[in-house]
């Protein structure tokens, strides 16, 4: 068995059909191995026995001990699978208080009007507590809820956010009689008690199955003989500990979509841009910027509530997507796909079997229209027409993609399409490639605008991947490349992510002091669920308008330490920055450098309508250790200095750069390169709050470390 000092991280995917687990190197992130069993639903173990099976299959086939491995992270569609068919526990509400509180807190029961899937609605019951002092009255309500089939409790007690001293009595209460529990306080500090409600009593119907399916899947990794703690991937695209989604399932809802974003920051090093995860029925969207996917609350249910999670649109638009046809007109693409009618991609068949094959119509579901085509080949198979067989017929699937198909039965599988339209294989293939973009394009046009994107890549991720992004590069001329491994891309995510925290406060009027609470309550999380605090890294936004303070801790439980400076093409550096900016390579300048990170920029007029009547300004790419660019910055000043002179220092800079209207004052967006992190402080628009965070940024920093702070005018 091989020796892996560096240790090895282990990122598993339970997908709906195959589980894949793929193994990393620690410190190269070189991929060593990947192993994938079906997934294992009808087992009495649920889909735990089939993680024992991928984890073993892969210490085999890799050659890993359980003691290489450093780290081990799974993502799962579980927590999104129960609210979207319904499945969840039946909810019992105690609500807490008297007068306008009981009242208020009575009006709850309505959530469970709340439809989750078609005829499925939220299980509720409900149940009063005058005083959740008094543990006699507490002992009562509890037995009543189970009377009536509460299968976990949720304490719900207005204002809880300024004292969830109730909350807890009766949630202490309840466990202390062996009843799951949650209350509204441990999932958010934001104010709003319907919503706040409704994302616990969501947070609580899965709670159940997602406790049992923890203590199965820990039990099988340590079967495995692994000692590590195993993580979870969340929403908003980092991992949390076993232990904190045994008491916050809700935060793995919706991390499908998230892991392999976390692949595409990872391992790809994406800094701006697109990931499109592609599939075989829909495609998922993520804009990325400056290095991080946006997060916003969640919608379940269809109703809003307090859940972060990365901004991915989906378009239902895959590799499988089939053909629809009026007359002789392609009208749409999708949203059908071969896997929900049924049918072997034509592509992928022998050519000699499509041979001659006719083109007729169908639905692929009862009550579908009957507009769909398909192929009925002379061996009586149906076959299904699809947006993989029209790229591969187009040729413009690479030869090493996942998604490659025999050119030769490409091109036969749409040639009866081409016929019915009256033109050649090459022209049917891009009429139906052009229609599936149309949906796609217009999601990155909206994206672009929301998040004001400049110059952008795009990267394709999963098994779908070359079916869409290099025809969908060719017709809007950005730059593309499909992700390494796309077929893994969400285990690889998992394996790579990043234990990630969020807290958010409401605070009117919030001093410094509220601020820099904030941010450590942020970064002590993290650092409990074990990532090294050497390399944890806190965004903080303050928002004056919804007083509403979040700060967002991510960091790795190994410090990564990996230099890789040695061999990096410093030429190849400056012309992708130089490609990124839009100017020659002979305009970039090194503007600023630490050890861990080189600042370029070049002076260049703005993009967009605006942009071509507005004077030069400085473009900044702040570029890591291994050549990969991790933050883009215009308008912006770049001020080196040490760290025991720099909170002075960059006071007077962001004086001189604070901007004044009617709006009030707006401080410059800050970013400050400490060490191996990249501060972001972009998120703040008071002076003195910004000057508090900085300090706190550098309090241990040595005093003649040498830090470099890039600020960014606001526009």
């Amino acid at each position: 068995m091989r020796q892996h000092p560096s240790g090895v991280r282990i990122g598993i995917d339970v997908g709906g059909t195959f589980t894949d687990a793929v193994a990393v190197d620690a410190r190269s992130f070189e991929l060593l191995g990947q192993a994938k069993v079906p997934t294992s639903h009808d087992h009495p173990d649920g889909v735990a026995h089939g993680i024992l099976e991928a984890l073993e299959k892969l210490q085999s086939d890799v050659g890993i001990s359980a003691g290489d491995v450093s780290f081990l992270a799974h993502g799962t569609t579980q927590a999104t699978n129960a609210l979207l068919e319904g499945d969840v526990a039946t909810v019992g509400i105690a609500g807490i208080g008297t007068g306008f509180d009981a009242f208020a807190t009575r009006r709850l029961s309505a959530l469970e009007k709340l439809e989750l899937a078609p005829g499925r609605r939220l299980p509720i019951r409900y149940a009063a507590v005058r005083d959740p002092s008094d543990p006699v009255a507490v002992k009562e309500t509890i037995a009543r809820l189970r009377e009536q089939g509460a299968e976990v409790l949720v304490a719900v007690e207005p204002f809880s956010v300024d004292d969830p001293d109730g909350e807890r009595l009766v949630v202490t209460a309840a466990r202390d009689q062996g009843l799951l529990a949650t209350a509204t306080d441990e999932i958010t500090s934001l104010y709003g008690l319907t919503k706040r409600a409704r994302t616990a009593v969501l947070n609580a119907g899965i709670m159940p199955r997602m406790v049992s399916t923890a203590d199965l899947v820990e039990a099988s990794v340590q079967r495995a003989g692994i000692t590590t703690p195993l993580m979870v991937m969340r929403g908003d695209g980092g991992v949390t500990s076993l232990p904190e989604m045994r008491r916050r399932p809700l935060l793995t809802a919706l991390s499908g979509p998230a892991a392999g974003v976390a692949g595409a920051l990872m391992a790809e090093k994406l800094s701006e841009g697109f990931f499109l995860e592609t599939g075989g029925t829909s495609t998922d969207i993520s804009a990325i910027r400056r290095g991080r996917v946006p997060v916003r609350h969640a919608r379940l249910g269809g109703r809003e509530t307090y859940l972060p999670s990365l901004d991915v649109r989906t378009v239902a638009i895959g590799g499988g997507s089939l053909v629809r046809l009026a007359g002789h007109t392609v009208t749409d693409v999708g949203p059908r796909s071969a896997h929900i009618a049924g049918l072997p991609y034509a592509c992928f068949a022998p050519a000699s079997v499509l041979s001659g094959a006719k083109l007729v119509t169908m639905s692929p579901r009862p009550g579908d229209p009957a507009d769909y085509v398909a192929l009925d080949a002379a061996n009586g198979t149906r076959y299904a027409l699809t947006l993989t067989c029209a790229a591969n017929a187009l040729g413009v699937v690479p030869a090493d993609a996942y998604a490659r198909s025999d050119p030769e039965s490409a091109r036969l599988a749409l040639q009866p399409l081409a016929e019915a339209l009256g033109g050649t294989v090459e022209q049917a293939a891009r009429t139906v490639l052009r229609q599936a973009i149309k949906p796609i394009r217009a999601v990155l046009d909206e994206l672009t605008r929301d998040y004001r994107l400049e110059h952008v890549t795009l990267v394709g991720g999963g098994g779908g991947a070359a079916a869409v992004t290099p025809f969908l590069g060719a017709e809007t001329g950005e730059d593309w490349r499909i992700a390494r491994h796309s077929e893994v891309i969400s285990p690889l995510g998992a394996a790579l992510a990043l234990v990630r925290e969020s807290v958010e406060r409401i605070v009117p009027n919030p001093s410094n002091a509220d601020i820099l609470a904030a941010r450590g309550a942020a970064e002590s999380a993290v650092i409990e669920q074990g990532a090294d605090p050497a390399g944890v890294e806190v965004e903080v936004t303050v928002d004056p308008q919804r007083n509403l303070i979040r700060a967002v801790a991510t960091g790795s439980t190994e410090l990564r330490t990996k230099d890789r400076s040695s061999t990096v093409d410093e030429k190849a550096v400056v012309a992708e920055v130089a490609r990124g900016i839009g100017v020659p390579v002979a305009e970039v300048r090194e503007l600023a450098s630490t050890p861990q990170h080189t600042v370029f920029g070049a002076k260049a007029r703005r993009r967009g309508v605006f942009g071509r009547f507005a004077p030069p300004a400085q473009h900044v790419r702040v570029v890591d250790g291994e050549g990969v660019v991790r933050l883009h910055a215009s308008d912006a000043v770049v001020a080196s200095t040490e760290a025991g002179a720099a909170q002075t220092k960059l006071g007077s800079l962001i004086d001189a750069h604070t901007r004044y209207g009617d709006g009030g004052s707006r401080a410059p967006a800050v970013w400050l390169l400490a060490g191996p992190k990249i501060a972001d402080l972009s998120g703040v628009l008071d002076r003195d709050q910004l000057v508090a965070l900085l300090g706190a940024e550098l309090k241990t920093r040595a005093p003649e470390e040498p830090v470099v702070a890039i600020l960014e005018d606001r526009r």
